[in-house]
Formats: C-alpha cells, structure tokens, sequence
C-alpha cells in the first residue's frame, strides 16, 4: 500500500516482483538452518507493506518461536510499522532485534515516500528500544540526495542509539518511480559515505547490504577498509546477491590484509 519510490513490492508501481503470502514455519526454519550453515549469526524474517495484520503477526510469532527452538542463530525481524505491545510479543517469543530503516533523511523523506512519515519511522524505532529489543536501522544512497543529507541520517541514528547500520545502494527497479533517474552515487561517493558513517556513529556495526555488488564490483574491500565492519550475506528482497562462498572469501582476505597492515606498521613504528 506504500508509496516508496525505490521499492518493487508497492502496489502502486508494475514490477514484476512476485507476488505471494507468509512463509510456512518449516520453510522459514529450514531457510534459517541454511543461513546458520553458511556461516551467518543471524537471520532476518522480512515481509513487506506497512505492517503485518494480527493474523500475520500471530503466524510470525509462531515462526520465530519454531526456529528459536531449533535453531542456534539470532533472529532478527523487519515487518513495518509497529506499536510497542506488537513488538513485546516478538521479544518474548525470541526475537532479539528489530529491523527498520529510516530510509534517508528527514528532509529527503517527502520526496521519496508520503503515504507514511518519518517520524512514523522513528517512533517505531523508539518502540522497538522500549520492547526490549537491539534495533538495526540504516539507509538507501544514491536516491538522488545529498552529502548533506546523508550526514543528517547518521547524526540521526546516531541521537537514536541504534546498534547495527546497514548501508544499502540503490538498486533502480524497472517500474519505480527511481528506475532510470540519473542521480546516482558513484564508487567514491560510496566509499565516502561509509567514512562519514563511522565518523559520527563510532560504535555501531556498519553493515554493507544490498546493492554493494553493482555499485562497488570488485572493490568492495574498500568499504572494510572505509569503517564497514559486517555485511548481509544472500539475498535483498527482491534483488539477489551473490554466493555467499564468495563473501566469506572476500571476509577471509579482509582480515588478512588488515592484520598484514597492523603488523607492518607495529614493525614500523
């Protein structure tokens, strides 16, 4: 029902993203056992729209007690828009974080997205801290905005004391409103952008997520090497990522170059 320019699912905009209900519990489970194989620490139940129905809520709810039983791997939930009770219930059935992303800035927002608000965003943020729950929230660049506003997005997570940042580059969809726009970021804008995020985030994991394989191709070692410190592996909704083989190579070689640098400039020094 929303009317976000970058996304696929809206049933405002003709994509041809496939179109079905709720993942049975067995299906989720076994999707978490295959993300725990492959080397994830945690797995992410993901619907799309404004947020779930109780119907939908009380079969999420199942589905994350049903995989906290039987498998050993954190579970983390993106579903929308939700009030604090909604998301005490998911606490207590095992989920440990909340997903949601504020998008962009405050005042990029109406440019991107008006069927809901920003603050919407931020109050079920806000929710999710008092449920009990670690919360994750980043963003999408390369929509058209500025440098400028993508330093407000991290000062604004920042003030709101989120523990994971995933950084998404946009990936146009044939159909959206984004699709063919001439504004987006390059690889050195990517690069910066990561840069600026540890800067005035400090703490958080700064996760590199969707789009990181078009916009950054080989060099997405750089993006370690900028403040990123962790990265989705699989895929994105509605885009596919690459083989998570691959990712866990890239990981492997990241880490042996920056103990090789370490090294080299603790003999230096």
């Amino acid at each position: 029902t929303e009317d976000c320019s970058f996304c696929a699912q809206s049933s405002r905009y003709k994509t041809r993203t496939p179109v079905f209900s709720l993942r049975s519990r067995d299906e989720i489970c076994r999707h978490a056992e295959r993300a725990k194989e492959i080397g994830a620490e945690r797995f992410s139940l993901v619907s799309s729209g404004r947020g779930p129905s109780p119907k939908e809520l009380d079969q999420i709810l199942e589905a994350v007690s049903f995989v906290k039983r039987r498998v050993d791997i954190g579970l983390c939930a993106s579903l929308g828009i939700m009030e604090e009770k909604a998301l005490r219930l998911l606490k207590d059935a095992g989920l440990t974080r909340y997903h949601h992303n504020l998008e962009t800035s405050r005042g990029f927002f109406k440019k991107v997205c008006t069927t809901h608000s920003f603050e919407d965003r931020v109050k079920t943020i806000e929710n999710a801290r008092k449920a009990g729950l670690e919360c994750c929230s980043g963003c999408i660049i390369g929509m058209g905005e500025t440098r400028e506003d993508r330093e407000d997005i991290a000062r604004t997570l920042k003030g709101l004391g989120v523990d994971s940042v995933p950084i998404n580059i946009l990936v146009p969809i044939e159909g959206t409103p984004l699709w063919g726009h001439g504004r987006r970021i390059d690889l050195p804008g990517v690069i910066e952008t990561i840069a600026i995020f540890r800067t005035i985030l400090k703490t958080p994991a700064i996760r590199l997520c969707g789009g990181r394989e078009q916009a950054l191709g080989d060099f997405q070692g750089l993006a370690f090497m900028a403040g990123a410190d962790a990265m989705i592996i699989g895929g994105y909704l509605t885009t596919p990522g690459r083989d998570p083989e691959l990712d866990l190579r890239l990981k492997e070689e990241c880490v042996e170059l920056w103990q090789r640098m370490d090294s080299s400039r603790y003999e230096t020094i």
